[in-house]
């Protein structure tokens, strides 16, 4: 049986926590937001954190692990909108119509911080800081669908992927990992559902990366070998 204080996350102590909510909170306010986080919640590879349609009580902060979230299109495929690691926070969608509007599937076995959104609430009256920090995610949110945005409005698949690859490996050297090398947790198939390519353009952009000396690739493991050559590719598409 799991001890309650074994589910207990401290916020003050986490390593990820410029990444998260707490920026720029004094240790008083850090130790207050300890109680609000109080459990955290394994999520098996395949299995949904939440369901497109279910009620909104919690926003989730990825603590280990890798997630995607997709909705369900008309013709019954699944479409991928976002993919979060750690340090990012889940179920920011269903805040204005207080239900879920996708579902969350783990990549992984992975672990999350429940935040209860009532008490967020209530907590962000209190705290300016937290307000504000709160604010920024969502606003980074928005930011990062005006990415996708152009990703899909005015890219070739090349540019797409070279674009994904570079966000990708700047958001994990933020969280101490390599700049260069990462292991993909998602498929080429959810890479494509992405960025708007079909599973056969994502695999031969991939190649057509390797023969041009841009990427090493083995399976999922991918190492950037010509950062610059991918940048270029980005701002081309920019200067358009």
């Amino acid at each position: 049986m799991i001890k309650l204080n074994e589910l207990k996350v401290a916020c003050s102590s986490c390593n990820l926590r410029e990444l998260c909510l707490p920026v720029g909170l004094s240790r008083p306010e850090l130790e207050k937001l300890d109680t609000l986080v109080a459990t955290r919640r394994a999520v098996k590879r395949g299995e949904a954190l939440f369901h497109a349609g279910d009620p909104f009580q919690s926003l989730y902060a990825v603590r280990t692990g890798f997630f995607k979230t997709c909705i369900s299109s008309e013709d019954g495929r699944d479409q991928v909108t976002g993919f979060q690691m750690a340090g990012e926070l889940l179920g920011l969608d269903a805040i204005s119509q207080d239900r879920h509007t996708c579902d969350a599937v783990a990549l992984e076995d992975s672990q999350v911080c429940v935040i209860p959104y009532s008490q967020l609430e209530s907590l962000s009256r209190e705290f300016t800081e937290l307000q504000h920090s709160f604010h920024k995610i969502m606003s980074r949110e928005i930011v990062r669908d005006h990415g996708v945005m152009l990703l899909l409005g005015s890219m070739r698949a090349e540019e797409r992927l070279a674009a994904f690859l570079l966000n990708l490996t700047q958001r994990l050297h933020a969280r101490g990992f390599s700049p260069s090398s990462l292991v993909l947790r998602m498929t080429r198939e959810e890479i494509g559902s992405y960025l708007g390519l079909k599973l056969e353009t994502v695999s031969r952009t991939f190649s057509k990366f390797q023969d041009e000396g841009l990427l090493e690739v083995k399976q999922r493991q991918i190492r950037i070998l010509d950062q610059e050559g991918l940048q270029k590719l980005v701002n081309s598409a920019n200067n358009c």
